[in-house]
């Protein structure tokens, strides 16, 4: 759901949290290191047995990580910090409210799709072949009403009463938009 560069902010925000300036240092030069690592094993195809995870993936996501560990450096340097306090950093506070925001309607969207294939397991689908004097009747009602056959049709399905022995009736009613 998050892209590399999604990954490299957050990971750096959280674990930059409290870095001197030289601890933030020996992170960009870290990153450049995995970066050229993983540049390196992507190349020869080698195995990314550590993570497993997707070869470009990894690499994408330590690229992302040196542009970060970069720009927090550069902010902390232009800014005059001591250490890195995520809540001053306004750039990565925006992003990780993005994020946020993305994630929770990313989380809205699932739930709402899985409530309604639920809803749609639970529906009954019927194609009706009625012989004329009983389409007449239906299409009758359905003109009076306002409604389309298919209407009434639900109509009476919703208000189908099944007797204890087993017999179906519908008792009588009037068919309403």
């Amino acid at each position: 759901m998050w892209s590399a560069q999604d990954v490299a902010q957050h990971q750096v925000r959280r674990q930059a949290n409290g870095l001197d300036m030289a601890a933030v240092a020996e992170k960009v030069a870290e990153a450049a290191a995995r970066e050229r690592k993983t540049a390196e094993q992507l190349r020869r195809g080698g195995s990314f047995s550590e993570f497993q995870t997707d070869p470009e993936r990894l690499a994408a996501i330590w690229a992302a990580k040196q542009v970060e560990w970069r720009r927090v450096r550069d902010l902390m340097s232009q800014a005059g910090w001591g250490v890195y306090e995520p809540e001053r950093d306004t750039e990565g506070s925006t992003w990780a409210r993005e994020r946020e925001e993305r994630c929770e309607g990313a989380l809205a969207a699932r739930v709402a799709f899985e409530s309604r294939r639920r809803e749609k397991a639970d529906e009954v689908r019927a194609e009706l072949w009625l012989s004329a004097a009983p389409s007449r009747l239906i299409r009758e009602v359905a003109d009076r009403a306002g409604l389309v056959p298919a209407q009434v049709l639900a109509q009476l399905a919703e208000r189908v009463v099944v007797g204890e022995d087993g017999t179906v009736s519908v008792p009588p009613f009037t068919p309403s938009r």
